[in-house]
């Protein structure tokens, strides 16, 4: 009997061990896979960053008869002082910057006041408000241009940075309060009786427990209003026309000529525009993903 079960056990042992090393072959593969193929991605993604600095350091003659991605005979680095001073592009990097960060901040604030209000008060109109603000996801960007473009006109806020402030704002804050609602549902009342209890007001509470407690989903927000409100072109296009409110993406046009453009300028003014983007991406890359993984577990 010890015999016919010692040879059963060298028998299923064996199988146990082809099993686990075929498990071990197949999962090597599947990395080796997906790895090859992230690198594919990561290649896809950098090389048009390249060229666009090599594109920069160019002339024009060198633009036309170098071949895309060739070295350029001798870098043009005054393409972008020439642009920085020249071409009123300082004056457009500080427009952008400062509109961004008005419309950024006025974004997150209105959108977690109205988050909390949704998911923290029982108020009879909560869910239509909400309804509301859901529905301008719906919305394309550019069907409102002739309505707002009248509506600015009526109230003397064309060529006004106001009117591109408020533009951002209403346009981001459905997303901002889609990615802030499964963070507010996920937070412990127990906290907010406590405040309750110790007779701390509703507007303390808010901004001294709430708000810090929603710091990594905030700084999600901010980071995806900030690339939307960098990049954005259209509404900058149609409300602003004076040099002395326009953004990096419109200032470009500048040197583009009815008979002659500087195309190693335009690209030094695109690199410009890119930099504070890619800098951004690469410090708070980390807070993207944890804000928006966040709220997705309860608990």
């Amino acid at each position: 009997m010890e015999k016919v079960l010692s040879a059963r056990k060298t028998k299923i042992q064996p199988n146990k061990q082809v099993k686990s090393s075929e498990k071990t072959i197949f999962q090597r593969v599947t990395l080796g896979i997906l790895y090859v193929l992230l690198v594919l991605v990561a290649v896809v993604q950098v090389l048009p960053l390249l060229w666009l600095l090599l594109f920069s350091l160019k002339d024009n003659q060198e633009v036309f008869n170098l071949p895309a991605f060739a070295l350029p005979t001798s870098p043009k680095w005054e393409n972008y002082a020439k642009v920085w001073t020249e071409g009123n592009i300082s004056l457009y990097f500080f427009n952008s910057v400062w509109i961004t960060a008005a419309a950024v901040i006025l974004t997150v604030l209105l959108a977690s006041f109205v988050t909390y209000a949704i998911t923290r008060m029982n108020w009879k109109l909560k869910k239509p408000v909400l309804g509301l603000f859901m529905v301008g996801l719906m919305i394309p960007v550019h069907s409102t241009l002739i309505p707002l473009f009248s509506f600015f006109t009526n109230i003397n806020l064309m060529d006004h940075p106001l009117a591109i402030i408020l533009t951002y704002t209403a346009f981001n804050l459905p997303l901002t309060m889609m990615i802030l609602l499964g963070f507010y549902y996920t937070l412990p009342r127990e906290v907010e009786e406590a405040a309750i209890m110790d007779g701390c007001s509703i507007h303390r509470m808010f901004f001294q427990i709430i708000l810090p407690m929603t710091a990594p989903v905030v700084a999600t927000t901010a980071i995806i209003n900030m690339i939307y409100n960098w990049n954005e072109f259209i509404f900058v296009n149609t409300f602003i026309s004076s040099d002395q409110y326009k953004t990096l993406t419109v200032g470009i046009q500048n040197f583009i000529g009815q008979y002659s453009t500087d195309w190693g300028a335009i690209g030094a003014t695109l690199m410009i525009s890119i930099i504070p983007i890619l800098l951004a991406f690469f410090v708070l890359s980390n807070r993207i993903v944890e804000g928006i993984t966040a709220g997705s577990v309860k608990g």
